[in-house]
């Protein structure tokens, strides 16, 4: 009979086929089966790249650690909480007259009967799965309780060893709250099991708990009350690292007079109370009555809100009110010295420095080098500039922040000439195989410009050639190199296209990367990537190798996941290679009385969404050490750590739980260690610390009239800070001058200055020495913003830079505001460039400068040397500057700029002979140069004055004999004769004209 259909009819829907059955299965074990590789494929490919590094080490310490933690912690719960809920079931009473409630239960105990035995397991098994995940966790709480190092600094409240609170207090911490989470699981779990089975009752005749449920609750909560007596004790020593707002300092950390007062004897009341507390409920079971265990619970919550919550704040409203200071100051003073301990700033110097308002030529001679290095060229704004000129091909990119070092005595700006895959036809091939790498680092001198306002480069073209010499220029790991690339097996990559269109190719040898011959090796890596050309693609040959995790930041941060690492990477062109110097930092929140702070909040500054990261941002410390120099080679990707701080607990502490992982510091190359400086985000944290704990004093921190800020940037649109400047810079304290740090401070809600700090950057003797000059109260000095508005309200400044930016389609950029202390004064030099709109590619046009107060004159000059005459009042008429040698043509057209005067005399035009009047004449200007040169590098003030007018003779001696021989000047820029020699002129003058080459 045909089935029907239609209204009124429901149609029968059979079991499912035998077919769809099997499909169905096999589609569900399929599906675990891909789940359970990609597991297996991001467990693998770990694998592989740590043995690929040769730390291996890091990855199985790091596992077995997890999996340690995991078992014994996962089992120990599993087997707490499964005892007790066995426990519970056995001690179930007969089941007596049934009441409704019983009645209800009973239809859930008949269901669960025939799976009792899978239920315990299963509930033991998800809650154990659980705990042993969270106990995995805390991997590094383990390694550093079993490997702690002793700090030999006990601290001041307890007289324990920094190392109980740094290592070995966190760990009791997470133990105490295993124990309470197994405790309370456990009261909840076996409370539910002996409600179901009868032993304790909400309704019906009778007790409501039977005396086995009463007997194995009171224990349980015996031991929970046992464990809050652990807690108390323990809260004790948590005292000396709690953390809390006082004085303005939101981190402050430690105890105060309530707390050592109060707090303290009332943790320890409290401790012995809970014990008393814990025996009442053991004897529970005894007794077999909840009256006194209730009644010393009871008294235990009342002691707690009356001795742990009442009684301090009746000290603190009687007792410190009154006479806060008095009370406070021997705290304060612990927490102060502390706190400059733990940030390594305790040794810091404070001079006073009243800033004069004129200077002359005997006090700025032990400045001259400070004079003479003054930077021009800000690296934050002239990445365009390395991007116009020396990227060459359309595939290569410059960071928008350069990098800041010094090779010899020169302070030198750097950019790595990294891939940029944006500038080519994207696809598989393309982004993975045939661009891969960079090529070269292009350098250019800090503190000088040519003529026309652009950088003078020491290594440029492509390939680069200059100071560097000969060295390893492919770039295969770099700071915007954030894809993989599959390199090697014959296969050869673009290195780059050469000027007649043919692209020049090599092959990888460097050796990193994870070899691809497996098929399962091939087929994790495409689950990997989520790439399946990975696992067929014929492009992949024998010997093909994958590289990833190619930034030098994650490489150093896999390799050494207990570092912070500074957000700044920078390069070094040492023994023919480019590596990659990163500073690593051992941070710990557990040093007693020392203030915490944010790291992401210290670090921030104008320059953070320019350089696009932070150190660690949400991490609180109160202990740092830049305790490692890490570096990662540019072509081999090789990652090695270098120990820098030899007397660091926490670093010795890693080095024994990762054993051979970091080399000693007499390993560093010889090569590569004058390139190793003091670290930015080391120093925005100690000088984050210093605004208010450069006060030694208790009584006046207390008092706050002291307080400093570190100024925002006004060369900026942003309410960030000023970032800190690598300079070479003689503080007022010191003999000579050396490559420091810097930054300036203001008070706290004013503009004028407060003081000038810088640390020592070279790694020698005083590498890591803090200097301060404080200015006094009233001493007149122009903070950074204070400054800014003095230039930006000046006429003839508001007139240069107007007329620099008329009918050129241009705009104004401030580049890097310097404050220097030189001559017994305060200098401070503003470079001012010219943006064209279209091409956004800055030239340096003008220097500002003034020196001294708010009275001091402004100068707006074409270059520094001219600026300088006019703010020091002719003590020194400039500094030198290295104009573009004669002939030079340019690698890359640069972006159209206004005419300037040029530097440099031009060659004489052929029309008259070479008199010996003129001979004499130039010979003259050439001596008259040379003895500028000498007396500006000695410091020698009126030497270099004498040869400046005798030079100036000179020239227009030149000037007057070519007329009188008939010899025309070649034209320059502007037609008008140049105002200063080169700064290297021929030994003897031409025999006759030459038209290309001139004095």
């Amino acid at each position: 009979m045909p089935e029907r259909s239609g209204p009124g009819f429901r149609r029968r829907v059979g079991p499912p086929s035998r077919r769809a059955r099997v499909l169905l299965l096999t589609l569900g074990v399929l599906a675990v089966l891909f789940l359970l590789f990609v597991m297996f494929a991001g467990f693998w490919t770990d694998w592989l790249w740590f043995r690929s590094v040769h730390y291996s080490s890091v990855f199985t310490t790091q596992l077995w650690t997890k999996i340690g933690l995991f078992a014994v912690f996962g089992v120990l719960m599993a087997v707490i909480v499964g005892f007790n809920v066995w426990l519970a079931h056995r001690l179930r009473p007969p089941l007596s007259a049934m009441s409704v409630e019983q009645q209800s239960l009973d239809r859930y105990r008949s269901g669960l009967a025939p799976f009792k035995r899978w239920a315990l397991l299963g509930i033991s098994l998800v809650i154990g799965l659980v705990a042993g995940a969270a106990a995995s966790g805390q991997w590094r709480t383990w390694l550093l309780w079993t490997n702690g190092t002793s700090f030999g600094t006990k601290d001041p409240q307890f007289g324990k060893d920094v190392s109980f609170y740094a290592f070995d207090l966190p760990f009791y911490e997470f133990l105490l709250g295993f124990a309470f989470s197994a405790v309370i699981v456990s009261l909840l779990t076996s409370a539910l099991v002996h409600y179901l089975y009868g032993g304790l009752r909400l309704q019906g005749p009778g007790r409501r708990a039977s005396v086995g449920a009463q007997g194995h609750l009171a224990v349980l909560l015996g031991v929970f009350v046992l464990l809050k007596a652990v807690a108390y004790w323990l809260d004790r020593y948590g005292l000396a690292v709690k953390t809390g707002t006082y004085k303005g300092v939101t981190g402050w950390t430690g105890l105060r007079y309530v707390d050592a007062n109060a707090f303290l004897p009332a943790k320890t009341i409290l401790f012995f109370v809970a014990v008393i507390c814990a025996v009442l409920f053991f004897l529970t079971p005894v007794r077999r009555t909840w009256a006194p265990a209730l009644i010393g619970l009871g008294l235990m919550v009342l002691s707690a809100v009356l001795i742990g919550g009442v009684y301090p704040a009746i000290v603190q409203q009687f007792q410190v009110k009154p006479n806060e200071q008095a009370k406070e100051t021997p705290y304060i003073q612990k927490n102060i010295d502390a706190t400059r301990e733990a940030y390594g700033i305790a040794d810091s110097q404070v001079v006073q420095y009243e800033p004069a308002n004129g200077t002359n030529a005997d006090a700025l001679k032990p400045d001259a080098q400070t004079i003479s290095d003054i930077r021009l060229l800000d690296p934050n704004v002239v990445g365009p500039t390395f991007q116009q000129n020396e990227a060459l091909r359309k595939y290569y990119a410059f960071p928008k922040s350069l990098d800041v070092d010094r090779y010899g005595d020169q302070d030198t700006v750097l950019g790595v000439r990294e891939l940029d895959l944006n500038g080519i036809q994207r696809n598989w091939i393309n982004d993975h195989f045939n661009y891969t790498h960079g090529y070269g680092v292009i350098a250019a001198k800090g503190n000088q410009v040519d003529a026309n306002g652009n950088p003078v480069y020491t290594e440029s073209a492509l390939p680069t050639k200059g100071a560097f010499g000969d060295y390893q220029q492919r770039i295969y790991y770099g700071e915007k190199t954030s894809t993989y690339s599959i390199v090697g097996g014959g296969y050869q990559d673009i290195d780059y296209t050469a000027e007649d269109g043919t692209p020049v190719h090599s092959t990888y040898e460097g050796g990193s990367g994870v070899g691809l011959d497996n098929p399962l090796t091939r087929a994790a890596y495409a689950v990997k990537f989520a790439e399946p050309q990975i696992l067929y693609s014929s492009a992949i040959r024998d010997g093909a190798k994958i590289i990833y995790d190619r930034t030098p930041k994650e490489r150093v941060e896999k390799v050494a996941p207990w570092l912070s690492i500074d957000a700044d990477p920078y390069p070094v062109v040492e023994n023919g290679r480019v590596v990659w110097v990163l500073d690593g930092y051992t941070t710990s929140d557990g040093y007693p009385f020392s203030s915490k702070t944010t790291l992401g909040d210290a670090t921030k500054d104008s320059l953070t969404n320019q350089r696009g990261e932070l150190l660690t941002a949400a991490n609180q410390v109160n202990y740092i050490r830049n305790s490692v120099k890490a570096t990662v080679d540019a072509y081999t990707g090789e990652v090695t750590l270098y120990q820098w701080d030899e007397n660091d607990p926490v670093l010795k502490t890693w080095m024994k739980a990762f054993p051979g992982t970091v080399k000693a510091k007499a390993d560093i190359p010889s090569e590569l260690a004058p390139h190793l400086r003091y670290p930015q985000d080391m120093f925005k944290v100690q000088r984050d610390l210093l605004a208010e704990y450069h006060m030694t004093d208790a009584g006046g921190f207390f008092n706050g009239t002291d307080i400093w800020q570190v100024p925002t940037d006004p060369t900026t649109n942003t309410n960030e800070v000023q970032p800190p400047y690598y300079l070479t810079v003689r503080m007022p304290d010191a003999q000579d001058a050396t490559f420091s740090l810097t930054t300036t401070f203001a008070p706290q809600g004013r503009d004028n200055l407060a003081a000038f700090m810088s640390v020592s950057a070279d790694p020698g003797p005083d590498y890591g020495k803090i200097r301060i000059a404080k200015i006094p109260t009233g001493a007149g000095a122009l903070g950074p913003k204070q400054v800014q508005a003095k230039f930006n309200s000046d006429p003839l400044v508001a007139n240069q830079l107007t007329l620099l930016k008329t009918g050129t389609d241009s705009d104004i950029e401030y580049g890097n505001l310097l404050t220097l202390p030189v001559g017994g004064g305060l200098l401070n030099v503003e470079p001012v460039y010219l943006i064209g709109r279209s091409a956004k590619v800055p030239v340096l046009k003008k220097v500002l400068a003034t020196y001294g107060n708010e009275n001091a004159v402004v100068a707006v000059e074409d270059n520094l040397e001219k600026a300088l005459a006019k703010v020091l009042g002719g003590a020194v008429t400039g500094a030198p500057v290295t104009p573009t040698a004669p002939g030079t043509t340019p690698t890359s057209p640069t972006a159209p700029t206004t005419p300037t005067n040029p530097t440099t005399p031009t060659a004489p035009t052929p029309g008259g002979a070479v008199t010996p009047e003129l001979q004499k004449a130039i010979s003259d200007a050439v001596k008259a140069n040379n003895d500028s040169q000498t007396a500006f590098k000695n410091g020698d003030w009126v030497a270099w004055g004498q040869a400046q007018k005798a030079l100036n003779d000179a020239l227009k001696a030149v000037e007057a004999a070519e007329q009188k021989a008939g010899i025309t000047p070649a034209p320059t820029a502007t037609g008008t004769a140049p105002a200063t020699p080169p700064a290297t002129a021929p030994a003897t003058p031409p025999a006759s004209p030459a038209p290309s080459s001139g004095p």
